[in-house]
């Protein structure tokens, strides 16, 4: 039998790229240039299926376009609001995530920015960097202490557990708010609050760990924010979209948040500029899940989904 055609759209980890072109007929962007539109979808002609990136938008148009050839979509990331999964469905496409295997590496980053923001890390380097530092002083830069302080985790899922750890081995007290309380088995001692705006009332470092949905979109907004402590400081790893980039500013601007650490953005790559000329913000380019053996695992991930689809078996993840 012939091997399934497969569409690459962006250059992924070597070992993935290897694996791929064993196992199917693979395209690979090689230049790993951004394929959105009708360019994506006239680079998948005659294909099985596509291995897309978050970064590729599969919108209903898209979908609707698709060459009939395309039985499968698997996506290189464990958020799927790029894709129109309505639109998949009434197309017959099998679409596909890769849950889980990132919260390791993106606890790592979220445990990063929430240090660097609290100790003024920003600022320490551009002052080392600009020559302008002359050496040790008792007042310079002092930032805030993370042990003893409560930590507010937004959606405590495997990331937000996997910062939780973290967090407890510098002494910080761990509060969180999910849909549902989860057992007292993945607590781990936890305090749960009900309500986003009882974990707000307490939280001196917040961090956002939550999917992006129509619930959370635009949550940390104006109202939200002057709930927190004075002072608070503000992580996120979720998505961009899940903050009000004006209030958030404003938050700053006015000394009601003392600093944030962000990995993700609206309109990647393209974040609001003026967070570029605020010193109490510390920002990464999405490097979330940015380490040789996450990348890995997502990718190798993605191509189970898509053996099992083709063998006519249940992919692990599929959404629709």
């Amino acid at each position: 039998m012939e091997k399934p055609c497969i569409l690459l759209t962006r250059s992924f980890p070597k070992l993935v790229r290897k694996r791929a072109a064993r196992d199917y007929r693979a395209t690979v962007n090689r230049s790993d240039t951004l394929w959105q539109g009708a360019e994506l979808v006239a680079r998948a002609k005659s294909m099985d299926g596509l291995l897309i990136s978050a970064a590729n938008k599969m919108t209903r148009e898209v979908i609707c376009q698709l060459p009939e050839s395309v039985r499968i979509i698997a996506t290189y990331s464990s958020g799927f609001e790029h894709i129109d999964l309505n639109a998949a469905k009434l197309r017959g496409i099998a679409i596909t995530n890769t849950p889980g295997v990132m919260a390791e590496a993106t606890a790592d980053i979220a445990l990063l920015l929430l240090l660097a923001a609290a100790r003024r890390a920003r600022e320490g380097f551009e002052l080392i960097s600009s020559g302008k530092w002359k050496g040790w002083a008792p007042e310079q830069l002092l930032g805030v202490h993370p042990a003893g302080k409560k930590l507010g985790i937004v959606g405590n899922g495997s990331i937000g557990r996997a910062l939780a750890h973290r967090a407890k081995a510098i002494g910080m007290k761990i509060h969180y708010h999910n849909r549902t309380r989860l057992p007292s088995s993945l607590e781990d001692g936890a305090i749960y609050h009900g309500t986003l705006e009882g974990l707000l009332s307490v939280s001196a470092f917040l961090s956002l760990n939550c999917d992006l949905t129509s619930a959370t979109k635009g949550m940390l907004n104006k109202k939200n924010i002057k709930l927190l402590p004075k002072g608070a400081i503000i992580i996120n790893t979720s998505r961009g979209e899940v903050v009000d980039d004006e209030a958030i500013i404003g938050g700053l601007e006015s000394g009601h948040l003392s600093a944030v650490g962000f990995d993700v953005y609206r309109n990647e790559p393209n974040l609001d500029s003026r967070y570029l000329s605020l010193s109490n913000v510390f920002l990464l380019p999405h490097l979330g899940s940015a380490t040789n053996e996450t990348r890995d695992e997502m990718g190798f991930l993605a191509l189970d989904n898509l053996d099992a689809f083709f063998k006519g078996q249940m992919p692990p993840n599929l959404l629709v």
